[in-house]
């Protein structure tokens, strides 16, 4: 399973650029304000030097501050607040002092008070700088630190759904194996060699083209109703003409994306439940199309439906106890689940039995059209073989299956 990647905000993808773009610009924008505040008040041109000399000042003294903070911020709060203010009033003072030193070198004042009044007033306007910028590095860094660790919530919460969803898929090959290896060890058992050999090939052609697609994944309609011929290729070989299909796709609706292996359970289900019980059999039938802006598939047989006073519609607590006791239920309510961890409850899914019998089941999620070109070509694979087309095993007393 692919490992996510966290995605940044763009501007700090690349943190250490990031903060020189920041530094830069807040000391250059604060250099350019005083600037243009001297001009304002018709300072003399040599105030720019002393405005220029607190700007590298003020850039220097950060540029320590931002190591001290860089090692400071992952401490626990007392420790992180209390140097945090040390440092600030350190640097505050040098800052202070620096400016104080230069600007009475300029213009002297003549006494040790007025440089000790100048000192404290520019301390203050310095503390409220460098203060507003300790803020601000603070700020942004607690801001990536709550983005980083949402993304990696994101990615965890998207890599449980995305494991659940394998399970969910892996949990349909071993339940489809087990029913036709047991087809083909019957074949055996009756020294029907050649259907049996049949049905292996078949058998392989299909895990071959189920395996190419990765669980979880999504193909487009027509992929997923190619997988389905060939899986009734297999089961035609054992029911004949008591097999009938008729598939009816939009060719809009055969470019929409759905799970892999979605429709195989239901098309299963109605083979057991619907063609086997009956000596005529029964006929199969999907209809894809789009409604509005979701796409609607309904697959449906003609079998005796549940025999439970046939109600039009079921709720989904039931999936798992449908049609008969021996049933295990993986395939329905494998589905619903599916569906839950793909769509959330964005999806309709109904099941419908009414008296006169057969069985329909209702699938309706938002469409989603192939991307790629080549899923769009709107080309639909043919319809499985019909009766007499290779070896058959109809009629076999063929062992229940699961």
């Amino acid at each position: 399973m692919a490992v996510l990647p966290i995605q940044p905000t763009p501007f700090f993808a690349n943190k250490n650029r990031a903060f020189w773009y920041l530094q830069i610009g807040g000391w250059g924008g604060a250099f350019l304000l005083r600037a243009i505040s001297a001009f304002a008040n018709e300072q003399p041109l040599d105030f720019l030097v002393i405005i220029l000399i607190q700007a590298v000042t003020g850039f220097s003294l950060s540029l320590v501050l931002s190591v001290i903070y860089r090692q400071l911020i992952s401490r626990r709060p007392l420790v992180t607040w209390s140097s945090t203010a040390l440092a600030l009033a350190l640097a505050v003072g040098i800052h202070a002092f620096i400016d104080s030193w230069v600007l009475d070198l300029a213009r002297p004042s003549g006494g040790e008070t007025d440089f000790v009044r100048l000192f404290v007033g520019i301390y203050f306007y310095d503390l409220t700088v460098l203060g507003a910028w300790s803020a601000l590095y603070y700020a942004i860094n607690y801001f990536l630190q709550v983005e980083e660790q949402a993304d990696r919530l994101e990615r965890l919460e998207m890599q449980a759904t995305s494991a659940q969803l394998e399970m969910l898929r892996y949990q349909l090959n071993p339940h489809f194996l087990f029913n036709t290896l047991n087809s083909i060890s019957t074949l055996v058992l009756l020294k029907q060699t050649e259907p049996a050999n049949a049905m292996l090939t078949r058998l392989s052609s299909f895990l071959r083209h189920t395996l190419v697609n990765q669980p979880g994944s999504k193909v487009t309609m027509a992929q997923e109703v190619e997988t389905l011929m060939l899986y009734l290729d297999i089961e035609r070989m054992r029911f004949e003409e008591r097999l009938q299909t008729d598939f009816q796709v939009d060719p809009v609706a055969a470019r929409a994306c759905i799970p892999s292996m979605l429709l195989q359970p239901l098309v299963e289900n109605a083979i057991k439940y619907g063609v086997s019980p009956q000596e005529e059999g029964a006929t199969i039938s999907l209809v894809a199309q789009i409604v509005g802006p979701r796409l609607r598939v309904t697959v449906s047989d003609t079998g005796p439906g549940i025999n439970q006073g046939g109600a039009e519609e079921l709720p989904p607590a039931l999936i798992g106890s449908l049609r008969r006791s021996t049933s295990t239920g993986v395939g329905l309510a494998n589905i619903r689940n599916r569906l839950a961890q793909a769509y959330g409850d964005d999806h309709r899914f109904e099941i419908r039995s009414p008296d006169s019998g057969g069985f329909t089941v209702l699938i309706e999620i938002p469409y989603e059209p192939a991307e790629s070109a080549a899923d769009e070509t709107g080309a639909f694979p043919p319809q499985p073989r019909q009766m007499g087309d290779g070896p058959s095993v109809a009629g076999l007393p063929l062992p229940e299956r699961a």
